[in-house]
């Protein structure tokens, strides 16, 4: 992800040594990314990713190291953090709150097949599954609340169509709340932005494993049908024109549920969500296009992208 913060070699050896993970043999800033700063940290027992969480804090971090703590130790192939000598997963490098994760073998499918959706689809109701027994809580920091703070403050960079569309959307959104359908939906911990840049495959093009989820900082508890339209949103849609993609979600959708097949809830809301998660990314991208913060590799996103997929949800719905 972005650096915000710079790390030395020293300060990257004094960490290893508390670890006792061996001897720095290179230290990498990730470019990419908006809300942390990650580097490939490689040292003489392995690869491993450093993260210095730029926004969460020592208070919100738990819920998010110990879901993958939990995850891995439940079979999901996710980062497992790294504890010190005194059992903590949770350090202070540059005194920020941070962590050191198993670097995750193979690489990111940027142009996934229907064969790549359904891994993820298998594996995200795998993860749903296993983390309903996760005992801490915290709410989907980027939820409706979020939405309703932050969409005033972006606004005034918006024409007049594209306010009309934003308003009215978060009009929509908060009244799904509000509806006993959306109350009856399953809940447990979700990733929340199960993007392709956040999937890591391995092995053979023709054979592809799914060898691993990453990057849970956007986690909480919410609807796992949130979960599963933020996915289809990324994975299942044609990327220039923000179209749905029927093979790619049929492939996902039927992955996902010969593990956990949806309820009549779920069925009734998927396009409802999948406006959901459109707005979600809109609202994040134009807050971090037009308000954004100071970092020596920081690239925010486009923001009109998920206004495309928003207004191709819009008028023309999906149905399970």
């Amino acid at each position: 992800m972005a650096v915000f913060t710079e790390v030395s070699e020293s300060t990257a050896q004094e960490l290893l040594t508390q670890l006792k993970l061996g001897e720095l043999v290179e230290l990498k800033g990730i470019q990419g990314g908006i809300e942390n700063t990650n580097y490939f940290l490689t040292s003489s027992e392995g690869p491993y990713v450093l993260t210095l969480f730029e926004r969460l804090t020592h208070e919100q971090l738990p819920f998010y190291l110990y879901l993958m703590k939990h995850l891995a130790q439940g079979g999901i192939p996710v980062p497992d953090p790294v504890s010190d000598v005194h059992g903590d997963i949770l350090l202070t490098v540059e005194g920020k709150p941070a962590a050191v994760v198993n670097r995750l073998k193979g690489k990111s499918e940027l142009a996934p097949t229907p064969m790549h959706c359904a891994a993820v689809g298998e594996m995200l109701a795998r993860m749903h599954l296993a983390g309903r027994d996760f005992n801490r809580q915290q709410p989907n920091l980027r939820g409706l609340p979020w939405w309703n703070e932050t969409v005033p403050v972006v606004l005034p960079y918006l024409d007049a169509s594209q306010t009309a569309l934003i308003q009215t959307e978060l009009a929509y959104q908060n009244h799904i709340a509000a509806s006993a359908a959306y109350t009856a939906l399953p809940r447990g911990p979700v990733h929340a932005d199960l993007f392709r840049d956040n999937v890591m495959f391995d092995g053979p093009p023709d054979a592809p494993t799914l060898s691993g989820f990453f990057d849970f900082y956007f986690a909480g508890v919410d609807t796992w049908l949130f979960d599963v339209a933020v996915c289809l949103n990324d994975w299942c849609i044609t990327h220039a024109e923000g179209h749905h993609d029927a093979t790619k979600a049929q492939a996902f959708i039927a992955a996902y549920q010969a593990v956990r097949p949806f309820t009549a809830a779920e069925r009734q809301l998927i396009n409802p969500m999948l406006r959901a998660g459109a707005l979600r990314f809109w609202t994040s991208r134009l807050w971090d296009f037009h308000l954004p913060r100071e970092a020596s590799m920081l690239q925010p996103h486009d923001p009109t992208h998920f206004e495309r997929v928003l207004r191709e949800r819009v008028t023309h719905p999906v149905t399970l």
